[in-house]
C-alpha cells in the first residue's frame, strides 16, 4: 500500500501543547514520519492530501460508551466516526457483553442499554473478543469487564451480597479475561442489581487487577447527596486492589446537588495526589439511563424516550404523561416501565467544572440502543470542539484536543495511542476548527455532526473528505501484557 501524506495541516499532537503546521506520513497501519509542513518528503508515489487551514489530531478516544455489543451487529459505527472517534472503551456501569450468561431469557437492569437478551451469545471475554475481531469494526474496542454482569452468571439472585465462593468465581472469571486482554473492571453500584454488592465484595472481586495495570472504572453508588462517600469508596477499593481509578461520568445529580462541583474535584483531587485517579464526563447537562424511580422527582424535568408499556409515550416529557393520566409523576413512571429517559439533573456551571477540570477525559455515554437516544451519542466530540472551545471558550482547542485523546491513551494504559508521533499507530482525524459542531439534539437526536472531513483508524481511510467509505480498520485492543 503506497504512503499517505496529509500535508500542510495544523497538528495538535494530543500532548496539549501549541500546535504546528506539519506534513505527517502514514505507512500501512503506523505513523511514518511527522515533520514541519514543506520539508522534503522521501517518496514521490504517496498519496498526497492537502489539508492546508484543517486541523489535524490524533483519533478521538471514547472514554466511556455502551457499544458493546453494535461493535459486533452493526460495526460500521456510524455515530462514533462521524465524530473523529477512533476508539471505544466499552464495559463501563457493570455492565458488558464479555460476561454475563449467554442466551439468558431475560436481562437484569441496566443489562438492557447494551441490547436484547439474543445479542448476549457470548460465554467468556476470550469469545467476545473473537467476535469484534471477525467483526472488523470501523472503530478500535477497548473492554472493560462488567461487575453487574459477572453477578448475573454467579449469583442466583442479585439483591444480595455475593458469598465467599461466588466472590472467587468472578475473581476468577476477571482473570481471565484479563489475561484475554481486558483493560479492567467496572462496576454500576447505583444500579439495583449491583446496590446489594457491598465493599468487601467489590474488592474481593478487584483483586484479581493487582499487578496488571488494569484500571477500576465506576459509576458510583450514589451521584447525589452521598456522592463524597461513594467516592472514597471508589478510591478505597482501586487502592486496594492497587489499580487506576477512573470515575464514570462525574456529575452533580438533582437540584439539591447544584455547586458541589468544587467539592467532588477537591475529593478526587486529593486522591490523585497519591494513586492515579480521573474521571470522565460528557458535555451536557442531562443524563441519560432506564427510567429509575428513584430519580423522579418533580425538579428533574423527564423526556421519556423508550416504553415496553406504552410505546406511544416515547419523546414525551414524564410531567405531560402524568397530566394526560392524572396521576402523580411516580405513578406515570411505573406504568412505563421499563423504560428509558433523559434526566435533565445538572447545573450548567458544575459541567463547566468538571468538564475544564485537569483530571476529566471525555467519554459520551452514548446508548446506540435507544430508539431516541441522547445526543450524546452522536454529538459529544463535536459538541466540545465547537460549544466549549469555538463559542464559549471554556478550553482551550490544545487541552479540549488532549482530554480526548493522550491524557486518555495514559489513563487507560494504551501505548501506541493517543499522540500524533512516528512509530505510534495511525489513528488520526481531520476536521475544520472553524465549522466543526454538533447537530443532533433532543428533540431530533439521530443527526451526524459536521466539520469532520478526514479519519483513519489503524491507517484505513473511514472518512474522505466527510462522506463514509465503507472501509473498516478496527481491532480489539488488547491490555499492554495480556497472556504473557
Amino acid at each position: 500500500m503506497a504512503d499517505t501524506i496529509i500535508a500542510g495541516a495544523t497538528l495538535y499532537d494530543g500532548s496539549g501543547a501549541a500546535p504546528y503546521r506539519a506534513d505527517v506520513t502514514l505507512r500501512d497501519d503506523r505513523i511514518l514520519a511527522v515533520a514541519p509542513a514543506g520539508a522534503p518528503r522521501g517518496s514521490d508515489t504517496a498519496t498526497v492530501i492537502d489539508a492546508g487551514g484543517l486541523a489535524l489530531a490524533p483519533g478521538f478516544i471514547d472514554a466511556h460508551t455502551h457499544d458493546d455489543l453494535v461493535a459486533v451487529t452493526a460495526p460500521a459505527m456510524l455515530p462514533k466516526i462521524t465524530q473523529g472517534v477512533t476508539t471505544v472503551v466499552v464495559g463501563n456501569c457493570g455492565i458488558s457483553a464479555g460476561a454475563g450468561r449467554a442466551g439468558e431469557a431475560a436481562l437484569p437492569d441496566p443489562m438492557v442499554l447494551l441490547g436484547p437478551a439474543s445479542a448476549f451469545a457470548y460465554d467468556d471475554f476470550a469469545a467476545y473478543a473473537a467476535a469484534v475481531d471477525a467483526a472488523l469494526p470501523a472503530t478500535n474496542v477497548v473492554a472493560l469487564v462488567g461487575h453487574t454482569a459477572l453477578r448475573a452468571r454467579h449469583l442466583d439472585r442479585l439483591d444480595r451480597d455475593a458469598a465467599e465462593d461466588e466472590r472467587a468465581a468472578m475473581r476468577d472469571e476477571l482473570a481471565a479475561a484479563l489475561d484475554a486482554g481486558a483493560f479492567g473492571l467496572s462496576t454500576g453500584l447505583a444500579y439495583a442489581n449491583a446496590a446489594a454488592a457491598s465493599t468487601e465484595e467489590v474488592m474481593a472481586v478487584a483483586a484479581a487487577l493487582r499487578g496488571t495495570g488494569g484500571l477500576y472504572a465506576t459509576h458510583l453508588r450514589s451521584e447525589g447527596a452521598a456522592i463524597v462517600p461513594a467516592i472514597d469508596e471508589a478510591v478505597a477499593i482501586a487502592r486496594d486492589a492497587a489499580a487506576p481509578l477512573v470515575v464514570s461520568h462525574l456529575k452533580c445529580a438533582g437540584a439539591s446537588q447544584y455547586g458541589r462541583s468544587r467539592e467532588i474535584l477537591a475529593r478526587l483531587e486529593a486522591a490523585a495526589a497519591t494513586h492515579p485517579t480521573g474521571c470522565d464526563c460528557y458535555p451536557y447537562t442531562a443524563s441519560s439511563s432506564t427510567l429509575d424511580l428513584a430519580q423522579v422527582v418533580p425538579e428533574t424535568p423527564i423526556l421519556i424516550t423508550w416504553s415496553d408499556a406504552a410505546p406511544d409515550q416515547a419523546g414525551r416529557m414524564l410531567a405531560d404523561i402524568a397530566a394526560d393520566w392524572n396521576c402523580e409523576l411516580r405513578e406515570a413512571a411505573r406504568r412505563l416501565q421499563p423504560a428509558g429517559a433523559v434526566y435533565h439533573c445538572m447545573a450548567e456551571s458544575d459541567v463547566d467544572r468538571i468538564l475544564a477540570h485537569p483530571l476529566t477525559m471525555i467519554g459520551s455515554d452514548g446508548l446506540p440502543c435507544d430508539p431516541r437516544p441522547h445526543p450524546r451519542l452522536w454529538g459529544s466530540f463535536p459538541r466540545v470542539l465547537a460549544h466549549y472551545v469555538r463559542e464559549r471558550g471554556l478550553l482551550a482547542l490544545p487541552e479540549a484536543i488532549r482530554k480526548m485523546t493522550g491524557l486518555t491513551a495514559d489513563r487507560l494504559g494504551l501505548r501506541d495511542r493517543g499522540y500524533v508521533r512516528a512509530g505510534l499507530a495511525a489513528d488520526l482525524v481531520l476536521f475544520d476548527p472553524a465549522r466543526v459542531i454538533d447537530r443532533a439534539g433532543y428533540d431530533d437526536p439521530v443527526r451526524a455532526a459536521e466539520g469532520v472531513l478526514g479519519l483513519w483508524v489503524n491507517g484505513v481511510a473511514t472518512l474522505d473528505r466527510g462522506g463514509v467509505t465503507g472501509a473498516r480498520g478496527g481491532r480489539l485492543l488488547r491490555r499492554p501484557g495480556a497472556g504473557a
